[in-house]
């Protein structure tokens, strides 16, 4: 816990926290015992006492306690456990307000002792003799202290009063647990309908527009081969006609080789990486041995990674080998993927490796990257095979 400085806004913020705390609690804690004889007083009443309390730590402490999702209930744990914040806030309130107030006021006191010879009718506090040159140096002594623990005082009893309402207004561990696990189940189904709605792009791309660029690209070619006594411009325009029709197919199967390759889904991660380290421009190493087939998502993620990875060698590194190494070892999924570069590739420093962040990211797997100034790279990815 960071000490806040006796004059900083910090210091200040925990002291209105505690000091109008009291108050706000009184205030509740009775209409909290008032509405609990009423059942539809209560179902309509909690929710808004309950956002008060919230609004104060958000206000004076800058934290903001999540709000538990649930009718209001007798029956419920979550309603008792609000209704318990609230009856127990104006006790927690009271020791921290007395406490706080009392190391502030005697702060005050303390370090203003040496005023009392030109006061009239001195305080109380002052029915000293304070003439003393040694009283009031005390007197100023335990000022002083004060003055430093006040602020320590005052972020201790917010602090306290901040953990009873984590504990009683947020959700529990159990309802968190519950949360992240719905979190990311939902997220699982979304990865997953992602990469279905891309299988299925990938196939009617194949089985529609594929196929007529491949039966555009016969016919031109059949005419630009037979019609040979045509007019100039109009074989001209055929063989270019021809030509930008297989550029165009080219391009398609490009796009969707990138968009979810058919042989990853038909023969699995081996082909499919055997194809693209193939395909590359310098000399690539491959190495398979993942035994059963993992979760399509996965497959894919670990495709794309070697791919996007081989891609940005091609261009950036400087390479002439790179070497790609993909093991299952029971539950998780290892990729290691090195060349012999120029190094110095960043996290930070381009698309290509954050998109790569991203890809693992949503699946909860890994990245190491090594990458020194002058080389190699070495690329380290451990995904979950399920």
């Amino acid at each position: 816990m960071k000490v806040p400085r006796p004059w900083s806004a910090r210091a200040w913020l925990d002291t209105a926290h505690v000091v109008i705390g009291l108050p706000v609690g009184m205030v509740l804690a009775g209409l909290t015992v008032t509405c609990a004889v009423a059942p539809p007083l209560m179902r309509r009443g909690l929710p808004h006492f309950t956002r008060v309390q919230r609004s104060r730590f958000e206000a004076f402490l800058g934290v903001r306690i999540p709000p538990v999702r649930s009718p209001i209930s007798y029956r419920s744990h979550i309603t008792w456990r609000q209704i318990g914040y609230h009856v127990l806030s104006p006790l927690v309130g009271l020791a921290g307000a007395v406490l706080v107030a009392f190391a502030w006021g005697a702060a005050v006191v303390g370090l203003t002792a040496f005023l009392q010879p030109m006061l009239q009718e001195p305080p109380l506090v002052f029915r000293f003799n304070l003439r003393n040159p040694y009283v009031v140096s005390a007197y100023m002594v335990v000022g002083c202290a004060l003055l430093l623990v006040a602020p320590i005082l005052a972020r201790a009893m917010a602090h306290l009063d901040l953990a009873v309402a984590r504990t009683l207004l947020g959700p529990s561990r159990h309802e968190l647990g519950q949360r992240i696990e719905t979190l990311t189940e939902s997220r699982a189904g979304v990865i997953d309908a992602a990469d279905a709605e891309r299988r299925r792009i990938e196939r009617d791309l194949h089985d529609g527009a594929q196929q007529r660029l491949v039966s555009l690209a016969m016919n031109l070619g059949l005419a630009r081969a037979t019609l040979t006594d045509l007019p100039e411009p109009a074989r001209e325009a055929i063989e270019q006609a021809h030509e930008e029709s297989k550029q165009a197919l080219k391009e398609l199967r490009d796009f969707v080789r990138g968009l979810h390759p058919a042989v990853l889904n038909d023969q699995g991660l081996d082909a499919a990486l055997s194809g693209i380290a193939a395909r590359a421009p310098i000399p690539v190493r491959l190495r398979v041995d993942i035994g059963l087939r993992t979760s399509p998502t996965i497959e894919a993620v670990a495709f794309f990674i070697v791919s996007e990875a081989l891609t940005n060698i091609a261009k950036h590194a400087a390479a002439t080998r790179a070497q790609v190494s993909v093991v299952r070892e029971r539950d998780r999924l290892s990729l290691h993927i090195f060349d012999d570069g120029c190094g110095g590739a960043t996290l930070d420093g381009g698309t290509g490796l954050r998109g790569l962040v991203q890809r693992i990211d949503s699946v909860d797997g890994t990245l190491r990257l090594s990458s020194p100034l002058g080389g190699p790279t070495t690329i380290e990815v451990d995904l979950p095979c399920e």
